[in-house]
């Protein structure tokens, strides 16, 4: 059981929360976790990189001179890619990355994410409510700096799809915003702070017991 200290948007400690990592993942894999961020990432390549081949390059398919009787090595057209300017002999084309890895493999990484998380105290910041009546970006930022988050990079997860909380940090650097629905291991384990309002908790742990 793990006790985490629950923060106000001042920075003020109000409270503790319980919760029990093992109950959400009794144990932890990396070598799972190692494969569910490696496919989130090579998913996020773009694969658009390309160069041509000899038969995209511009120039003749003539031979440049003829092969006997000159005295040089013989040589074909000025495509050939052994030639400044020619066409690459192996050329990159563009192509997809994507992989997915089996839905119970994906849904395991997450939840031994968030235990790992979760089993350091130091790298989850609990928020006791998290409302904002308008995008206000001033607002979220000074909350953060509150709390010792300015300049770190964190993900903050809500209840649900907030689109005030949303608006207001979209242009905060190193701020990622998610329901704690869609997060995923990459989104818990890539930043160095994992901030949760007290009801994406009550969440986890209403998953975690179902």
């Amino acid at each position: 059981m793990v006790k985490l200290p629950v923060y106000d948007l001042s920075g003020k400690q109000v409270g503790d929360y319980d919760i029990d990592p093992a109950a959400i993942a009794p144990k932890v894999n990396k070598q799972l976790l190692h494969d569910a961020v490696v496919m989130y990432l090579a998913n996020n390549r773009q694969g658009s990189n390309k160069t041509k081949t000899r038969g995209e390059v511009s120039g003749s398919t003539k031979k440049m001179y003829r092969q006997k009787g000159t005295g040089n090595a013989r040589m074909g057209a000025k495509r050939t890619p052994v030639r400044r300017g020619g066409g690459h002999a192996n050329a990159r084309q563009p192509r997809s990355y994507y992989y997915r890895l089996p839905r119970k493999a994906v849904q395991a990484a997450t939840r031994m994410a968030l235990a790992a998380k979760l089993g350091s105290a130091e790298s989850v910041v609990v928020i006791d409510r998290l409302a904002m009546d308008a995008p206000k970006t001033k607002s979220l930022a000074l909350a953060f700096r509150a709390l010792g988050l300015e300049g770190v990079s964190k993900t903050l997860a809500t209840a649900s799809h907030d689109r005030n909380i949303y608006l207001s940090g979209r242009n905060i650097q190193g701020l990622t915003i998610s329901p704690v629905s869609d997060l995923n291991a990459l989104s818990i384990l890539r930043p160095r702070k994992l901030v949760l309002t007290k009801d994406a908790l009550d969440w986890i742990k209403s998953r975690a017991g179902a």
